[in-house]
């Protein structure tokens, strides 16, 4: 890549702002310097400099033949303190929360965006309400109902003793003891909405920079206010730290993607009103739990009451249904509006009707015995057909969005969306299932003798016993790949010896190591086809062990009694291992999320999961980890606006990884004038390999393609050992070069040499920064950006710490 512009020793003024990636780093590791200070931010996110580069403003000659460097971290959104152990009870919201953002992209067709975005709602509150019903089906029916309602159970232990049914206490009335042990369920939902609203206060709660947005209709009465189109037009004006300072250049019509729209990382509105819908669904469950298993044994006024309450369920039932379906997000503008009187009492109508319903089933009923199980098989096997036939209508929408503009790098031909909801669907049943199965077997232990058992629905023993099937079905892709990945590796040992000149000599071992190293960086490639077929196979197995348990009414060992040995023995032994898989990953869960909790290295691994997992808003579930990026990408633009107003000089915003993509939606969010002045430096970065085949709508080729435009310059480095980053597939248009480079070589150099001595590692993913490709690459940036403005003091510069915008603390 030859300067277009003068050389950076004559360039002036430069800054490389760098964004590290997931797993986190600490500033000293990224600015190679022990001394490090913190110039503007907080614990949580700030950016850090070198104590010598701390006054580089005030002594650019210092700096005429490099860029000053910053570092921004942002690792402790994700891996803070202890409590983060605690999303991982959060985790199938999060994943249905990223179906949100998998719809294809769509222009002009507003009513099918609305409704894709209708039915992963739908989708994520029946996630809601299976985690309260399996809370429910613990506390009430396997702990108050069935062993409180058992002696050899309720004698075995003690904390029970009181609500023992034989020993005719004043709780041991099957309602009292429903009632009390609704708190369970009930201080889940608690929880649920605790969490919410704290992750709220520190992520939604903060306000994006504004100035330089003009306003933009009513969302209220804007056909598209679910999600508006995938462009739309930029206003320009030049934001700065205290607001506007005046038109840019006139652009009659520039093409702003969903991403650099005003509102896209402030969703607080959103979050409030699905918080609200959500928490109050979580208390109906509940409620609609006790009310079912009173309302047989009513009489006269307690019949009469337990029917205006039913009908008062169902009622605020329609009501939530209302807010969740009503309307998506709003990303033209910023929507700083409280919401209605109707969303912000729904959660406490809920609750009183809760409580209502708690002192109904308390009342006096003589002859009332607990006796087998509570209703909750119809409950659950509603919520799985629910779930099932949103996924599917949710494909059938995908496919009518996905056609017109069919691109064939996109993950499932469009249809990530379902295929991740699916998943979603199926780890709160693997998850819900789990803590059922391993509750009554706990509590069944003591009551092996005579007498009736303790158990979960039939239709959790169903969705248990076919986890080993769906294990078998995967063994054969898995082996494919395998197979394919020992093919490739031998396919790519020439490619390897001519890619470093070895033709003379080479070494079979090492070329073996770097050719396995690519083959297996080259898996990520097939994700969407392991994606698929365990999406199918959870959708058609959810489905026949649902007409499993409703055809037999039995477990599935007893359902096949009678039948050919094989099949019997085969059933039996499915039952047996899936419950023992379900109740061993639920306390593998549980020992992840405690030492989670302790270690902070740990931490940090769960951390990486919710790096890739929360770059995207809460725009389905609300009880979903916070969206980091809405604290992180509005840092990064207001930093680079700051600075380039503040010196006038250039800019490189350096992204390594997940940092990449948050690079790159920063930039999405700068105005015009301030992308003239920065240049975007990609490494190890998933935003095609990953982000523009699972999220097309907002990373897909015309995204990219408009970034490129945009900023401008822009350099992409990766490596063919890289598991995660990979070629952005930008190509050159008119006077801009291609994103992508040549492919680096990794290693740097095949076998010793005088500059390598000793035998050199493959990196992949790591330390690009160490192979010399990265100091041109960013020098040729620097150089094609246009020389740096004479810094113009302001009238409040003595007043203030540095333009570098230090803070006091």
């Amino acid at each position: 890549m030859s300067p277009a512009t003068p050389a950076p020793e004559t360039g002036g003024a430069a800054l490389e702002l760098l964004v590290h990636g997931v797993g986190g780093a600490t500033p000293q590791s990224m600015l190679d310097d022990p001394r490090t200070v913190r110039v503007t931010g907080d614990r949580t996110a700030a950016v850090y400099r070198r104590a010598e580069d701390l006054d580089a403003e005030d002594h650019p000659e210092r700096y005429a033949a490099r860029p000053v460097p910053e570092a921004y971290c942002w690792s402790n959104l994700t891996s803070g303190d202890g409590t983060r152990a605690l999303w991982l009870l959060l985790l199938p919201f999060m994943v249905a929360n990223l179906a949100h953002w998998m719809r294809p992209p769509a222009q002009g067709r507003p009513g099918l965006v609305r409704l894709y975005g209708v039915l992963v709602r739908l989708v994520a509150l029946t996630l809601t309400l299976l985690l309260t019903a399996a809370a429910c089906e613990v506390a009430l029916d396997l702990t108050a109902w069935q062993c409180a309602g058992t002696a050899a159970c309720s004698d075995a232990y003690s904390w029970l003793g009181f609500l023992a049914a034989d020993r005719g206490g004043w709780w041991s009335a099957p309602g009292r003891r429903l009632a009390l042990a609704a708190l369970v369920p009930t201080a889940l939902v608690g929880l649920l909405w605790y969490l919410s609203n704290r992750t709220w206060s520190a992520y939604e709660a903060q306000r994006p920079p504004t100035g330089y947005d003009a306003p933009t209709p009513d969302p209220q009465s804007d056909p598209q206010a679910d999600t508006p189109p995938d462009t739309e037009a930029a206003d320009s004006e030049e934001p700065g730290p205290e607001g506007p300072v005046g038109p840019t250049p006139p652009t009659p019509v520039e093409l702003r993607p969903a991403l650099g729209r005003p509102g896209f990382w402030y969703g607080r509105r959103l979050v409030a009103r699905l918080r609200a819908a959500h928490t109050a669904a979580g208390f109906l469950t509940v409620a609609a739990a006790l009310a079912t298993a009173t309302a047989r044994h009513d009489t006269g006024a307690a019949a009469a009451f337990g029917l205006v309450l039913r009908t008062a369920l169902v009622a605020l039932g329609a009501v939530v249904l209302w807010v969740v379906c009503r309307r998506g997000r709003s990303e033209r503008r910023l929507d700083l509006r409280v919401e209605r009187a109707l969303v912000s009492w729904l959660p406490g109508s809920a609750l009183a009707l809760l409580a209502l319903t708690a002192l109904h089933a308390g009342w006096s009923r003589p002859g009332w015995a607990s006796s087998g199980t509570l209703p909750g098989d119809a409950a659950f096997g509603a919520l799985t057909l629910a779930q099932g036939g949103l996924v599917v209508a949710l494909g059938v929408v995908a496919l009518l969005l996905q056609r017109p503009r069919r691109d064939p790098r996109t993950a499932l031909r469009g249809l990530g969306g379902p295929a991740v909801s699916m998943l979603a669907c199926a780890l709160a049943g693997v998850m819900s299932g789990g803590v059922a199965q391993r509750v009554a077997d706990w509590l069944d232990g003591s009551g092996a003798g005579p007498g009736p058992r303790i158990g979960p629905p039939v239709l959790l023993s169903w969705q248990a016993s076919v986890i080993p099937v769906l294990l078998l079905l995967l063994l054969v892709p898995a082996a494919l790949l395998a197979v394919r990945t020992v093919l490739d590796a031998r396919r790519l040992r020439p490619a390897v010896e001519a890619d470093y000149g070895t033709a003379g000599e080479p070494d079979p071992v090492r070329t073996g190591q770097i050719a396995a190293g690519r083959a297996r960086a080259a898996l990520t490639d097939s994700a969407p086809v392991l994606v698929g077929v365990v999406s199918g196979a959870t959708l058609l197995l959810g489905a026949a062990s649902v007409a499993g348990a409703w055809a037999s009414g039995n477990v599935p060992g007893r359902a096949f009694d009678g039948a050919h040995p094989a099949i019997a023995s085969a059933a039996s032994a499915a039952q047996a291992v899936g419950s023992w898989m379900i109740g061993l990953g639920f306390l593998l869960f549980v020992t992840w999320g405690r030492r989670a909790y302790k270690d902070a290295s740990a931490r940090r691994t769960i951390g990486i999961l919710w790096d890739v997992g929360t770059f995207w808003p809460r725009a389905a579930h609300p009880f979903a980890p916070p969206c980091y990026a809405e604290r992180a990408v509005p840092d990064l633009t207001w930093r680079m606006s700051s600075w380039t107003r503040g010196t006038g000089g250039r800019l490189v915003i350096s992204g390594h990884s997940q940092g990449s993509v948050l690079a790159a939606a920063a930039v999405w969010q700068l105005p015009p004038a301030t992308r003239g002045r920065v240049a975007l430096l990609t490494y190890g970065s998933p935003l095609e390999r990953l982000y523009g085949r699972w999220f097309p709508a907002y990373f897909g080729p015309e995204a990219l393609r408009a970034l490129h435009r945009t900023v401008h310059c822009w350099s992409n480095l990766h490596r063919a050992t890289d598991p995660i980053g990979g070629p952005v597939r930008v190509p050159a248009e008119a006077d801009r070069p291609a994103v992508d480079g040549d492919v680096l070589l990794d290693p740097v150099a095949y076998g010793r040499t005088r500059e390598h001595p000793l035998p050199e590692p493959i990196l992949g993913h790591s330390d690009y920064q160490a192979d010399p490709a990265f100091a041109q690459r960013r020098s040729a940036l620097l150089d094609r950006l246009p020389p740096a403005l004479p810094r113009q003091r302001e009238p409040n510069d003595g007043d203030r710490q540095g333009s570098s915008g230090r803070s006091s603390g």
